[in-house]
């Protein structure tokens, strides 16, 4: 049984985060809202990060594992280790409409508060923030398993995810977020259909279209969806369709998700989206080309580390959703790490109008406000204790090592 004071490191963690949040808001959250980046094009982000933290007495690694946006600051010699991800990519056209800006000032400020509250315990234990860029979509944390981030004894991975307050509202019994964030399985590629150009009014016949090639893909994957389970989902856009109307398209390429509940049942979906695919290649005459990229895995939950964080979450007054019965239909990469190492992903309810979704303008102005700000730090105050609780608690991090190995599924 542990006897660290955790109250009194409670306070440290919690004075931390309160005293750095004016400069969080204006230095991290405000600054990477406006300014969004795509995967694996963060250097904004990457840089303003890295300066936030090193002007803190940290000492930063740029450009980590292989990736030129990724960063990783540590403290601590000896020890368990611990892992707080750090997301920070935008969408296109739309911004932070899935809030990373939140997920990277909540993240730094759980380093922040568990940072101090360890340096006050004078205990071992080693404590790390992991820059992960490119979640939408780049699979940066998938390329970072690969390339060793996640190869050492790790205790736990956390982060958390905003997500829109009328999620849980509907809920009865005031709640403000949840521990045990589960997602589906989600195969991500693209296709390039290759024709011939001819002229196409004066010899269409002589040419081979690639246009056709995917739009007949694009039908037939629709027809499908009629036999697809309730929580599987298939998303296709068409990324370039031709350039104009009298020359017989020779090239499209269109970009897809193929997403199901576990990667095995995924598996099997995608053997039918590919039916379809290689279908209206052999249907139009086209050359058809895959361009792969990571595999999303389903996002699982740690037992012991989500009864913590909804433990300390309640010691500050929030209520938290310890689980939901159905996994949401969306995908991270954080999944792939939850299948390697012990790890947490909660997520935190922002104030937004019922019609407001993620990956929408609503979302994206709903995470700019004082109010979102404010969650996220909360959110945070949690995040570190989990963290502190991992790093110096014998028996409790044994749980969620043991939960890792054996009760994954829970």
């Amino acid at each position: 049984m542990s006897t660290t004071n955790f109250d009194a490191l409670r306070s440290a963690a919690s004075l931390a985060i309160d005293g750095a949040s004016q400069d969080l808001k204006k230095y991290i959250n405000q600054e990477l809202h406006q300014h969004p980046e795509l995967a694996y094009k963060e250097v904004f982000a990457h840089d303003t990060i890295t300066k936030f933290l090193e002007d803190r007495g940290f000492t930063v690694k740029r450009s980590t594992y292989g990736l030129e946006t990724s960063f990783e600051a540590e403290i601590g010699s000896a020890g368990r280790l611990v892992i707080i991800c750090a997301e920070y990519d935008a969408l296109p056209q739309i911004g932070h409409a899935c809030g990373h800006n939140l997920i990277a000032t909540s993240s730094i400020a759980a380093f922040l508060g568990a940072a101090e509250a360890l340096k006050q315990s004078g205990a071992s234990g080693r404590l790390r923030i992991l820059g992960t860029p490119a979640e939408e979509g780049g699979g940066g944390k998938v390329k970072l398993i690969e390339a060793g981030a996640f190869k050492d004894d790790i205790a736990a991975a956390i982060m958390a995810h905003p997500v829109t307050s009328h999620q849980f509202t509907s809920k009865p019994g005031g709640y403000v977020g949840l521990a045990a964030l589960k997602m589906i399985a989600s195969h991500k590629f693209r296709t390039e259909f290759r024709g011939k150009t001819a002229h196409a009014a004066g010899e269409p016949w002589n040419g081979v279209n690639a246009l056709d090639a995917a739009v007949a893909a694009y039908s037939s994957v629709g027809l499908l969806r009629q036999q697809i389970k309730p929580d599987e989902r298939i998303h296709a856009v068409i990324e370039v369709g031709g350039t104009v109307p009298n020359i017989i398209t020779d090239y499209t390429r269109m970009n897809w998700n193929v997403r199901s509940p576990t990667i095995a049942e995924a598996d099997e979906l995608l053997k039918r989206v590919k039916a379809c695919i290689e279908g209206a290649a052999a249907a139009t005459g086209c050359e058809l080309n895959y361009i792969t990229a990571p595999t999303y895995a389903n996002l699982t939950a740690n037992k012991a580390l989500c009864e913590a964080y909804t433990d300390e979450m309640g010691i500050i007054g929030e209520k938290i959703l310890l689980q939901q019965d159905k996994p949401v239909t969306a995908s991270t990469d954080m999944g792939n790490v939850g299948h390697v190492v012990p790890s947490f992903h909660g997520a935190f309810a922002i104030p937004a109008a019922p019609s407001v979704a993620l990956h929408s303008p609503g979302f994206t102005a709903a995470a700019s406000t004082d109010e979102a700000h404010e969650i996220a730090l909360k959110c945070a105050k949690g995040m570190a204790m989990l963290a502190v609780r991992t790093l110096l608690d014998d028996e409790f991090a044994s749980r969620a090592k043991s939960d890792f190995q054996h009760n994954h599924a829970w």
